[in-house]
């Protein structure tokens, strides 16, 4: 099942939720629609689903414009973030309702045997007698997350399934839904807040601000060739550096205290106002490259490796050593970090809250 939205417009009121928003979901593909809180994702999945009418534009499920078509008959299912369970039924009754619906009713062995596959694989087997009141709020996600994936449907639509469970718990689930999407090539449009998520689940992502797409691309594309500074910082911890500068006449970089340079791995106009970007595991305290002079101003450990703040005259540049690169570093140590050119981004200044675009990106 593709899914296809063409300047889609929602609005409540005087609050603009999905600004002629385009989106393309290709049959089979995992895809995951990452943003903050109120750029417009849950209304984009309820869009789909067919729970809110859009303003104006159109949503197509396989080609097919799904204006009069009823959520009932759109062939997906949906996981909402506040979970939606039934408080009165049990785990497992909450689990099989889907089953029972005239449409989707299998033999009750066939049924139990699909629940139980589904709870195993979610780790809430143990569970399936309890009342949803007797389960922690990362036991209740599970479930209403099972309640979909038991489901016959050609396209989920997850809404931040995996916002309430513990860091291991969410990695171990992370894992499963994609070998879940990997084994069924059902059509998956997921939602998150996390970055972290979008790139190791995503078969491509796309990047909505303020209720339109930003951009949209594999997880290379928005690593290495992020469209603005706003996409940029969105991916990677420790965050992007990201300083403030100029070109100078030879097509250098330099900050305006004149403490740092770089050499540019592209043309730039002399005298244009850029921030350069370089991610701090890219910056090599040992490694080969352009020569950087500064002084420690902080460390802090990241399990096994060192992010390192290096003060470069008024900048600081973060860097990720392993933890033998930065044993024994104290505040105020000289250092020489090295930057190959090559990993170097280049974009537009920020103004007035406008995102600087990455220089060599088309309109």
């Amino acid at each position: 099942m593709s899914i296809a939205l063409r300047d889609v417009r929602k609005s409540y009121g005087r609050t603009t939720a999905l600004d002629g928003l385009d989106l393309d979901v290709r049959e089979g593909e995992f895809f995951c629609l990452l943003g903050p809180s109120g750029a417009g994702k849950t209304t984009t999945l309820k869009t789909v689903a067919g729970l809110e009418r859009p303003d104006a534009g159109t949503v197509e499920i396989d080609g097919r414009d799904m204006r009069d078509v009823e959520p009932y008959d759109r062939g997906v299912a949906m996981c909402f973030e506040s979970y939606a369970l039934y408080p009165h039924r049990s785990v497992y009754d909450n689990l099989v309702s889907p089953l029972r619906s005239p449409r989707h009713r299998l033999p009750a062995a066939e049924a139990r045997d699909r629940v139980g596959a589904v709870a195993e694989l979610l780790g809430i087997g143990g569970l399936l007698d309890r009342m949803p009141g007797q389960l922690s709020n990362g036991q209740r996600q599970r479930v209403a997350l099972g309640r979909v994936l038991v489901r016959p449907a050609r396209a989920f639509l997850l809404d931040e399934p995996l916002s309430h469970l513990d860091a291991k718990l969410r990695q171990q689930m992370r894992a499963e839904l994609k070998a879940i999407g990997a084994v069924r090539r059902t059509t998956t449009l997921y939602v998150t807040h996390d970055s972290v998520e979008a790139l190791a689940l995503g078969d491509r992502i796309g990047v909505i601000r303020a209720g339109r797409i930003v951009q949209t691309g594999t997880r290379e594309d928005i690593w290495y060739r992020p469209y603005d500074t706003e996409v940029a910082r969105a991916f990677g911890r420790p965050r992007i550096n990201l300083l403030p500068g100029a070109v100078t006449g030879s097509g250098t970089f330099r900050s305006p205290d004149g403490a740092l340079e770089l050499p540019l791995p592209l043309r730039v106009a002399a005298g244009t106002e850029v921030l350069v970007g370089v991610r701090p595991r890219d910056v090599s305290l040992t490694g080969e490259g352009h020569r950087l002079t500064g002084t420690v101003y902080v460390t802090e450990v990241l399990g096994r490796s060192v992010e390192v703040t290096v003060r470069i005259g008024a900048q600081h540049l973060s860097l990720v050593a392993s933890r033998a690169e930065a044993a024994g570093l104290r505040p105020d140590d000289p250092v020489l970090p090295a930057v190959r050119p090559e990993h170097l981004l280049v974009f537009e200044a920020d103004r007035a809250g406008v995102p600087g675009r990455r220089i060599g990106t088309s309109p």
